[in-house]
C-alpha cells in the first residue's frame, strides 16, 4: 500500500476521503484503520504526532483496534491530514435512499 500511496495521488486522496466518510457514517473502527494505513503510507506517525501535538505512541494507540480517540483528537488528526494533502472536504446532507453513502465531496 505504501508504494501505491507514494506514487498515486488519487489513491492517497481516496483513502483519506473514505476514512473521513467512515467517521461521519459512524464507522469508527473502519475510520481508525484507514487513518492508520494512510499515516503509515504518507506522513508517518512521528510527523503526524508532532503536527497535532500528540506523542507518536499515543497517536498509534488511538488509531489501533482498541483505541478510543476523543472527538478533538479524531478531528485534529483528520484536519491535519487533509491540509497536508491539500484537500478540503465538504459535507453534503442527502436524504436516505437518494444517493450513495458517499456523502463527502473533495474539492
Amino acid at each position: 500500500m505504501k508504494d501505491r500511496a507514494t506514487r498515486d495521488k488519487k489513491f492517497r486522496n481516496a483513502l483519506l476521503t473514505e476514512a473521513r466518510g467512515a467517521i461521519f457514517r459512524g464507522e469508527l473502527d473502519i475510520a481508525k484503520t484507514m487513518l492508520r494505513d494512510y499515516i503509515n503510507a504518507t506522513e508517518g506517525f512521528d510527523a503526524g504526532g508532532q503536527a497535532v501535538n500528540i506523542p507518536r505512541k499515543s497517536l498509534m494507540r488511538m488509531l489501533s483496534q482498541s483505541g478510543n480517540p476523543n472527538t478533538k483528537n479524531q478531528f485534529g488528526i483528520t484536519r491535519y491530514l487533509q491540509e497536508s494533502a491539500g484537500l478540503r472536504f465538504k459535507v453534503v446532507a442527502v436524504e436516505q435512499g437518494k444517493k450513495s453513502s458517499k456523502d463527502l465531496l473533495v474539492k
